[in-house]
């Protein structure tokens, strides 16, 4: 598939519904897929302001594809890998993250951090941190944001100081295809959010109320997120207005799992099975989270957890100058 098959594609009249046949779906939802990559890709790329098509074009096509991975069925998915979610964040998205904390041009962090971002860990405790971050954590139905649907949300602010607490903070519920009443929550036993939860709210894509609040505080300040490629992908099909942003510069992940695995040094010497760079890990090392503790995986309890640990870490290393 060509850019322009892509486009023609993502513009053409399907009902996924009309797909009866097992095969014909599949091959629906491949050509789904690619095409969402092309697009995606050709979009960033072009120079602002010049881009071939609107991105709703892309967010219209995974509207799509999640339909139809409904109709497919979510268990013949949940394993089968996908391209729609980035496994980390750009080297200029970590320079820059860098930079906004710490007041400077992203080309003093890079003479730091060298080629490849070898010295990272150095740049990220080179120059005192400060001002006010929002943290944001979702809980989704799938790994995939072209297959699956955010319905959780929670976010709160903090401004980076020593003994720093996060605000009272903002949580959402998001709803589900009617069917999911019945076919129960995908990935409950992993975040435990039942259909009780869930009944009667507007789907994350329907709630432009909750997208415009969202968008809003991305674009005013620097978001924080363990792993931020997840919640960066996921907000790119799923938020309206946030790939304009991203791209424009309006908006900035940190990705604090990134800040964990530089600058702790217990992340070089613990077991790679041990997961060090987790976040329930890395508060319990932090002591943020006591030791018979676990990780929520709600919105709001996580982005609490995050911020708490961070905080304390940046403490350990003098990170808040004086």
């Amino acid at each position: 598939m060509n850019l322009a098959q892509a486009i023609e594609h993502a513009n053409a009249l399907v009902f996924p519904a009309f797909l009866a046949d097992e095969t014909a779906r599949t091959a629906e939802r491949e050509k789904n897929e690619e095409a969402i990559g092309l697009l995606s890709q050709a979009w960033m790329e072009a120079p602002l302001g010049a881009e071939p098509f609107t991105f709703d074009l892309v967010r219209n096509l995974a509207d799509r594809n999640r339909e139809l991975c409904d109709i497919i069925g979510d268990q013949r998915l949940r394993d089968l890998r996908g391209t729609s979610l980035a496994q980390h964040l750009s080297d200029e998205d970590i320079l820059r993250s860098a930079a906004v904390m710490q007041h400077r041009d992203a080309a003093e962090v890079r003479k730091t951090a060298g080629p490849g971002l070898r010295d990272m860990g150095v740049a990220y405790v080179e120059a005192p941190v400060s001002g006010l971050v929002g943290g944001v954590d979702i809980e989704t139905t799938s790994r995939y944001p072209d297959r699956g649907y955010i319905i959780n949300v929670g976010l709160q602010f903090v401004n980076l100081a020593p003994k720093a607490r996060g605000g009272k903070g903002y949580f959402a519920y998001c709803g589900l295809p009617a069917e999911y009443e019945t076919k129960g929550v995908p990935l409950a036993d992993i975040h435990h959010i039942s259909w009780k939860d869930l009944d009667g709210k507007l789907p994350f894509r329907q709630n432009f109320k909750l997208q415009e609040a969202l968008l809003a505080a991305m674009e005013t300040v620097p978001y924080m997120a363990h792993n931020a490629a997840f919640e960066d992908s996921w907000f790119m099909l799923n938020l309206n207005g946030y790939a304009e942003g991203r791209k424009a510069g309006r908006i900035v992940p940190i990705d604090t799992r990134d800040i964990c695995r530089r600058i702790d040094p217990e992340v070089r010497t613990l077991p790679h099975d041990a997961r060090p760079a987790a976040l329930e890990t890395w508060a319990r090392r932090r002591k943020t989270l006591k030791a018979n503790e676990k990780e929520r995986h709600l919105g709001l309890d996580d982005v609490d957890l995050m911020i708490r640990t961070v905080v304390a870490e940046f403490e350990e290393r003098q990170m808040f100058g004086e």
